[in-house]
């Protein structure tokens, strides 16, 4: 029974100083995504979608909930924001090729339409970013018309 107790004290004494230790934040300015805005021109109900559902981790704004401040809750959500970020940031938008762009938007479509997006884990603590049959297609109608414009930009041959 001593070794079990030892194991819980040791336990306990290294979450306590874990709590001293976290991943770094994603605060960046939520002016970082305005040249994606401005490139494809949402209309106000998807960019309340795009904010309210999106960009905690695809973009360098993250709002985060009280415990993100617990270790190692905090890691765990650190590495979702970071592949999120990976696989799509919008606040890195400027750069890319229209063919990475349209890519992008050809993903987004089938992600939503799948209700692979946003993640169950995310909505669960997020309410909010459930998305309905209605703010599912608001999305679908302006990602396509973002890609019939990104198909007829000229592409390098």
């Amino acid at each position: 029974m001593k070794i079990v107790k030892k194991v819980l004290l040791f336990l306990l004494v290294a979450f306590v100083i874990g709590q001293f230790f976290g991943p770094d934040k994603n605060e960046g300015d939520l002016a970082s995504v305005d040249a994606f805005l401005a490139e494809t021109n949402p209309p106000e109900d998807v960019k309340l979608i795009l904010k309210e559902t999106c960009y905690d981790c695809h973009s360098d704004v993250t709002r985060y909930p009280w415990y993100n401040n617990i270790t190692p809750v905090n890691f765990w959500l650190a590495h979702h924001v970071e592949e999120g970020k990976e696989e799509l940031n919008f606040s890195n938008w400027v750069g890319n090729s229209v063919k990475r762009k349209d890519h992008k938007f050809e993903e987004i479509i089938e992600m939503v339409e799948e209700k692979e997006m946003p993640l169950e884990s995310y909505t669960i603590t997020h309410s909010e970013a459930k998305l309905s049959d209605a703010q599912i297609q608001a999305v679908v109608d302006w990602a396509q018309l973002v890609r019939i414009k990104y198909g007829m930009e000229a592409k390098p041959e």
